[in-house]
């Protein structure tokens, strides 16, 4: 069996010698055994084996034999479970908040709403990224901060385990994102009727685009508000229903008024935020409309007095569908913690971790291979030294796309380089 110090070992050989542990080790199928599997589609198993072939899942079960030169990891008892899946994060667009420093979240032009494409300043070295799969999360929606317009840009669906911006992506665009209520009244005039008056006029242009794109620019030509080729195209996906309209939402009202423009215009929709979704939570599970939400919203404001850490649990008593985000670039690793804390506040253990694995990857688009451990999906798995949801817990050894990601983080070198000054 192995020791805890011998799983450490392995993992800390990973920073050491890549070619056999880290990004490129793909020959020798991998049997994880002795574990307490959290497969997220089926029942939990005890002292199950998980063996990974390549990039995917070969087998799941109680009475797996792994196949004769496996790589053999026992997990003595621990928790496993596919990889997390954050929402809403800036991972690898900005490298500290609030600095001078690179900054691809948001743009201030005007001639660039809907159309901002986020991948072509994505950094794959981004140091920010390493920080957050170590602590099990594998994959993430990248998504724009507001600049101009109302109409922020494209999301994009990363995993945080290559090192080439084409290696990383899986859906580009995931949504084009959109801000309403008060921060898009204050890019409005003042009004939230009028932001989102905009977002409707937006998509009746790129309709009437769509349907003859050879004399739409000739009719708005007089227009100093007509919107330009690439947001017309983003938006024509969204009018196909090819991605959903993520609206970034979170008065009761404002909720409200989002669901009827989207059912008016039939686009999928796909609220983020929604800091007093409890409150309508009956008419978003009626408009079958998923949320995303940063479960440790509870302090009061003008836009939303009704802020609540009970938040999460409510929406999911009400049937909404439910995914967890940190709305985070550095601190995306706290999504753990933000899960746990919807349990703390009355959601079930079970919803909770659904919301960071098998419900964001439906939402995105992902969900027929990524999401949960069974055969023929891709092997993101984590294994943990205790429950996920504890704050005093880590990720033992963490697996995306099949390949064994290095412990090894900038702050790992510099705590390395620092514990001992003369």
């Amino acid at each position: 069996m192995m020791s805890v110090h011998k799983l450490t070992l392995a993992c800390l050989a990973a920073a050491v010698f890549p070619a056999a542990f880290g990004l490129d080790a793909y020959a020798q199928a991998v049997a994880i055994t002795n574990a307490r599997i959290h497969t997220i589609s089926g029942p939990v198993i005890d002292n199950g084996t998980v063996v990974i072939l390549e990039n995917r899942i070969e087998d799941v079960g109680a009475d797996i034999v792994p196949p004769d030169g496996a790589r053999i990891i026992d997990a003595m008892g621990r928790i496993v479970t596919p990889g997390f899946l954050d929402s809403h994060t800036f991972l690898g667009l900005s490298e500290i908040d609030r600095s001078a420093g690179p900054n691809t979240v948001s743009t201030s032009s005007e001639r660039l709403t809907s159309g901002y494409r986020l991948l072509d300043g994505l950094d794959p070295q981004s140091t920010t990224i390493p920080v957050t799969r170590v602590e099990g999360i594998s994959r993430a929606v990248v998504a724009p901060r507001p600049g101009a317009a109302a109409l922020a840009g494209q999301t994009v669906l990363i995993d945080l385990g290559g090192d080439r911006v084409d290696d990383m992506v899986h859906r580009d665009p995931a949504g084009v994102f959109v801000v309403a209520g008060d921060r898009s009244a204050r890019l409005a005039g003042g009004s939230r009727a009028a932001a989102l008056q905009l977002v409707r006029e937006a998509l009746d242009d790129a309709r009437d685009y769509a349907s003859d794109r050879t004399g739409f620019f000739a009719r708005v030509a007089s227009r100093t508000d007509a919107p330009g080729r690439f947001d017309l195209e983003a938006l024509g996906a969204v009018l196909r229903r090819e991605i959903p309209l993520v609206v970034d939402v979170h008065r009761a009202s404002d909720i409200l008024a989002v669901i009827r423009m989207a059912e008016e215009k039939n686009v999928r929709l796909v609220l983020s935020g929604v800091t007093e979704g409890w409150k309508v939570a009956a008419s978003i599970a009626a408009a079958d409309v998923p949320v995303v939400i940063r479960p440790m919203e509870n302090i009061p404001s003008m836009e939303t007095p009704g802020a609540t850490l009970e938040n999460a649990a409510r929406l999911d008593a009400a049937g909404v569908t439910v995914a967890f985000a940190s709305y985070a670039a550095h601190s995306a690793r706290n999504l753990m913690q933000y899960a746990g804390n919807a349990v703390s506040h009355g959601m079930g253990y079970d919803a909770a971790l659904r919301a960071v694995t098998r419900v964001p990857a439906e939402i995105w688009g992902i969900g027929d291979r990524y999401g949960a451990i069974e055969p023929g999906m891709d092997a993101d798995i984590v294994i943990w030294s205790g429950d996920p949801f504890e704050v005093t817990t880590s990720a033992d050894m963490v697996f995306i796309r099949g390949r064994e990601i290095s412990a090894d983080t900038r702050p790992a070198e510099l705590l390395r380089r620092y514990r001992a000054l003369p």
